[in-house]
């Protein structure tokens, strides 16, 4: 992508993502993803009702009133964007490919993390670590990773959804929060990867699709090329036969994800391109509060 195009698509991305971080993510946000715990901020006079546990004794003794402590929230988290780019993110039937979903998706959380004062990282995955971001604070560099997702040429093809997962536990020591934004059309186990993961961090999973996966449109011979294998074929759309088997693999995929997520104790949402993405998220962050 040459210079200019992706300065003008990186700075309508920001207008559109960050405004509505700034708008509607902000508090649900905050409220949906926990600080580390509460930190001493100061001491003040005992009002009726507060808790007698809290009471400072050794300011309480020196002016023979009592006082007691103040805490607040340690609010500074870091955020962890786990960022699928495997070939079949380029496909999309309706408004947009997956990957444009994802891009927009990625960038409205790095923007909500920004505004909470919180480290944003990102990890790009197909089936190995494509790139490592270590986690940083500043609109500089949310736009570097908006750049990068913009821009950036994997060298793999295909999906391994415990690449990622693996790194993540291996290569943060301090707790975070993940999101690992993924179509998850992955035939490979990564349940042990997944439940590993989230005992440590606070992972969170969004699932990119497109509704044509779901149901197969009739429109007759068409050839399609699998884009992370290469391999093409010519299938017929009007067979009812070829639309059972695409329902059922379908099916199949989403029950799969469905038990992975349920035994390892993660959050999620699905949210398919033709789909307004702030209203799924925002539906997350309700459940998480």
């Amino acid at each position: 992508m040459e210079t200019s195009e992706l300065i003008k698509k990186v700075r309508k991305i920001e207008i559109k993502t960050r405004g509505l971080s700034h708008n509607i993510f902000a508090g649900q946000y905050h409220s949906a993803f926990k600080g580390r715990g509460m930190s001493f901020s100061e001491v003040r006079e005992y009002q009726y009702g507060d808790d007698v546990r809290d009471i400072d004794w050794n300011v309480t003794a020196r002016f023979n009133k009592p006082y007691i402590k103040v805490f607040e929230e340690d609010r500074e988290l870091t955020v962890m964007l786990m960022i699928d780019l495997s070939a079949s993110l380029d496909f999309g039937t309706v408004n947009q490919t997956k990957r444009d979903m994802v891009t927009e998706i990625a960038a409205t959380i790095a923007f909500a993390a920004i505004q909470n004062n919180d480290k944003i990282g990102v990890i790009f995955f197909t089936d190995r670590v494509e790139k490592f971001i270590p986690p940083q604070k500043g609109k500089k560099h949310i736009l570097y990773i908006i750049r990068e997702l913009l821009n950036f040429e994997p060298e793999g093809h295909r999906t391994k959804v415990r690449v990622p997962l693996e790194f993540l536990t291996n290569a943060l020591k301090k707790r975070c929060t993940a999101f690992l934004i993924s179509d998850f059309i992955d035939e490979g186990d990564y349940m042990n990867a997944m439940t590993i993961a989230n005992r440590k961090h606070d992972v969170v999973a969004i699932q990119v699709y497109d509704r044509r996966l779901a149901s197969m449109p009739s429109i007759g011979l068409v050839k399609f090329r699998d884009a992370e294998t290469g391999e093409e074929m010519y299938i017929d759309t009007s067979s009812r036969r070829v639309q059972e088997e695409q329902r059922i693999w379908w099916n199949n995929q989403c029950r799969r994800l469905d038990e992975v997520l349920k035994k390892s104790r993660v959050d999620s949402v699905s949210i398919s391109t033709d789909q307004d993405y702030v209203k799924k998220l925002l539906a997350l962050f309700a459940r998480r509060c």
